[in-house]
């Protein structure tokens, strides 16, 4: 069985784990915040019937890892593995090794968005080097795989359906703020999933191309594409200049171009990873520290 797993991957997802049980214990269980997916189910058990949440959670995910086997391949089975064994290590430890005292019951909203952040930035990390922790994390990643389902999207839907049983021993209250904390998990997962270098893109259409794709590589140092375009309503041919900047640069840019032809037309949007020269690698094509 030839199965490529990286040692760095691993890792990761281990770390990724332990946030994950981290905020799980120390914010979600003792404010009374309910979760998604398998391990909104084992808050469930745990609230009603006291089941430790470190041993439900690989009960209930034994039979989805014979999905993580078959969708997602042996590597994906194995880091499915890695990710679920270490979630239950990691609050099995919090719980009884390394408690923490963290006073947010009179606070819920830092609870509710300490939660997010905790559970969103190990979920992240361990969706990023190629794990799960088990549960609705396998269908998320299924679907993201064949389908292109966006994750923290589709784990927020399943997650709301779990949170809605919770009410079994959640109060309303309790269960909005379990949706914020959720809700802001989403992001945090969606954020590092995007990947560090996030940038603008612009795609510029003037009379004056030469001259804004000069004052762009003169001024901001950056490259300019020109591409070939053409007027759908006039058939006129035209140049359409392209041109990648990071965040921080693309009031500069726009302010050039307006400087240069007022009348410009600027389209402008995310660009969630880029990859070479000016981010990644410098002018000698050398990685970027």
């Amino acid at each position: 069985m030839n199965v490529s797993i990286k040692l760095k991957n691993t890792l990761f997802i281990i770390v990724g784990s332990a946030f994950f049980a981290f905020g799980l214990i120390n914010f979600n269980i003792k404010n009374k915040l309910a979760e998604g997916g398998i391990t909104g189910i084992t808050l469930i058990l745990y609230n009603l019937f006291h089941i430790d949440p470190a041993i439900s959670n690989i009960v209930i995910n034994i039979p989805l890892f014979l999905l993580s086997w078959k969708y997602l391949g042996k590597s994906g089975f194995i880091y499915t593995l890695i990710g679920t064994v270490g979630l239950s290590f990691f609050l099995y430890v919090f719980q009884h090794f390394l408690p923490f005292n963290i006073p947010l019951s009179g606070d819920m909203t830092l609870a509710a968005l300490f939660a997010g952040v905790s559970i969103g930035s190990g979920l992240g990390i361990i969706f990023k080097y190629g794990g799960t922790t088990g549960g609705s994390d396998i269908v998320a990643r299924i679907l993201f795989k064949y389908i292109g389902w966006n994750i923290g999207k589709t784990m927020f839907l399943i997650d709301a359906l779990v949170i809605t049983a919770s009410l079994i021993y959640l109060n309303f209250v309790q269960a909005m703020y379990t949706l914020v904390a959720v809700f802001v998990a989403s992001r945090v997962i969606d954020f590092i999933q995007k990947g560090a270098y996030a940038a603008k893109a612009a795609m510029i259409i003037s009379q004056k191309n030469d001259e804004i794709s000069k004052v762009i590589i003169k001024n901001l140092d950056r490259s300019v594409t020109i591409l070939n375009g053409k007027g759908g309503y006039t058939g006129q041919q035209m140049g359409v200049l392209y041109c990648v900047v990071s965040q921080s640069e693309i009031f500069r840019l726009k302010n050039l171009v307006n400087q240069i032809d007022p009348h410009a037309f600027v389209s402008i949007h995310d660009v969630y990873e880029v990859f070479g020269e000016g981010f990644t690698l410098d002018s000698d094509k050398k990685p970027i520290n």
